[in-house]
């Protein structure tokens, strides 16, 4: 298991007290969506190296592609 920081937020203390008045985890909430937005972010930059280099890929003849994988095969 990763080692762990502690990580404060401030909230409205009628925001807290509603949260614990109907059993919702306030670090659990915290920790989710941190963890989603993380992910969202990491999205965000694959789309965008993928973006980058569409124009390359899309010039890739996949046919010719086919052809030198399989004459490698068969060259073996």
């Amino acid at each position: 298991m990763g080692s762990y920081i502690t990580v404060s937020v401030k909230v409205r203390r009628d925001l807290a007290e509603r949260a614990r008045a109907l059993g919702v985890n306030i670090s659990d909430v915290v920790r989710k969506a941190i963890e989603e937005e993380v992910k969202r972010r990491e999205l965000e930059l694959v789309k965008k190296g993928l973006e980058s280099v569409k124009d390359f890929l899309d010039r890739v003849d996949i046919d010719r592609v086919v052809n030198s994988i399989r004459e490698g095969r068969e060259s073996r």
